[in-house]
């Protein structure tokens, strides 16, 4: 009878704990936590002016041209690199993209040409996609240390800017090339609305699909309930998220010039929101396609073994040299994007574009639970990891903290974030 009982208990299944049966991520819940209260903070110290439609429209096109850096730097760290070079690359296809289009293109082409924009857009990937390149085979292929590597990139890249555009500030930029910058462009109130649906949408058919497949293979899943919950959370969210955005009123004076330029009258009273700007737009589209790759493709796995182990990886015939050069060449073309993206919510493109830009990424990466060990890194972490960043900026900057002290306190909170980091992984034995 004993022999039984003790068969029995011995082949049962493990009970899980709550947590465990909701898969929590308990790194991702205290960033979600650390960012609430650095909103409600800085919102109490503002009057609530951090919090309004406008900070807040601000804030996020702020964000974007780190946050879109900070995914390729997962890649780059997960691999047990670092990219020191990413600010310096950016400036220089900003310089590219600026001379392309206030003076190159112009002479060839005629000012106010169709084609202006787009063909800036691809000199400015391709110089960053074959400046990343250059980048992986002195690491992969030649030996030198990532760090030395993107070391001399940051002075070279940094100083062959400025010999392009001889020193000057080069505008005014194209008007179409604008509209990617944040405030110039954005999708409209009703636009936005579609865009949010459709993202409520594909969040709930992964939730399902997620589901669907662990069941395909006999693996635990959450309870209905909490799937059901959690759809809820991402939709109240995507929403939430697209409601604030279309609160942010066009200033009257903009809509006037609008109307004006149809040759119509704006109608007494007439209002309208800015909607999601197709900067943000470009970071979650990047977002969803990093995710992807690091989730669905060879490549992912390929990028995440070789992090964990790089001898068993290259033993297991994972070509490592060819690799390195595939992940700095990604790195590369999103400096090239955030380039679009920072010059054009600028208006301009300045000698001091990017500057210690590699910097807030290296940190958004970690902050956003990326291993320095490698082999471990998400890509909504990164992204979080930038909006924390940014908020504690812009949230300093608008109670009246000096520049120095506000670096003194991201520099700290880096610190702080890579000291939790190791406590996490003795506490949970390395997961």
């Amino acid at each position: 009878m004993s022999d039984t009982t003790t068969g029995t208990s011995a082949n049962a299944p493990k009970k899980r704990s709550l947590f465990q049966q909701l898969e929590v991520d308990t790194r991702l819940l205290g960033m979600i936590g650390a960012f609430l209260l650095i909103c409600i903070a800085f919102s109490i110290f503002t009057d609530g002016r951090f919090l309004s439609a406008r900070n807040i429209f601000n804030l996020t096109i702020q964000t974007v041209s780190v946050a879109i850096m900070a995914t390729g730097m997962v890649f780059i760290i997960v691999t047990r690199h670092i990219d020191l070079s990413v600010g310096a690359i950016l400036a220089v296809c900003s310089a590219t993209m600026g001379m392309v289009q206030a003076q190159w293109l112009p002479q060839a082409l005629g000012f106010g040409s169709f084609w202006i924009a787009p063909l800036t857009i691809i000199a400015g990937l391709v110089v960053g996609t074959l400046i990343g390149v250059f980048n992986g085979w002195l690491v992969g292929y030649q030996g030198i240390p990532a760090f030395i590597v993107t070391l001399g990139g940051l002075l070279v890249w940094r100083n062959v800017a400025w010999y392009i555009t001889g020193g000057q500030t080069i505008g005014p930029l194209d008007p179409t090339f604008l509209i990617f910058g944040g405030a110039e462009g954005t999708m409209g109130v009703t636009w936005s609305w579609i865009i949010g649906i459709a993202a409520c949408l594909a969040a709930v058919y992964a939730l399902w699909s997620a589901r669907r497949s662990k069941l395909a293979h006999e693996f635990p899943v959450k309870p209905v309930w909490a799937e059901v919950a959690l759809g809820v959370i991402f939709c109240a969210a995507i929403l939430g998220f697209v409601w604030i955005l279309n609160a942010y009123l066009i200033p009257e004076g903009r809509l006037e010039r609008v109307f004006e330029a149809r040759g119509e009258v704006m109608p007494e009273g007439y209002v309208e929101g800015h909607g999601l700007p197709i900067s943000v737009l470009i970071l979650i589209l990047v977002a969803v396609v990093m995710t992807l790759v690091a989730r669905k493709t060879r490549l992912g796995r390929y990028i995440f073994a070789t992090g964990g182990n790089p001898d068993a990886a290259e033993l297991s015939g994972i070509n490592t040299k060819m690799l390195t050069v595939k992940v700095f060449a990604i790195m590369g073309f999103l400096c090239g994007l955030s380039a679009v993206v920072a010059s054009a919510r600028l208006t301009f493109h300045t000698n001091d574009i990017g500057t210690l830009d590699e910097l807030r990424v290296i940190a958004a990466a970690v902050i956003g639970g990326t291993a320095l060990s490698g082999g471990i890194g998400t890509i909504y972490g990164a992204i979080l990891g930038a909006l924390i960043m940014q908020s504690l900026q812009s949230g300093m900057g608008m109670v009246g903290v000096d520049a120095p002290l506000q670096n003194i306190v991201v520099g700290a909170v880096l610190v702080f974030a890579v000291l939790i980091d190791i406590l996490y992984r003795k506490r949970w034995g390395g997961k």
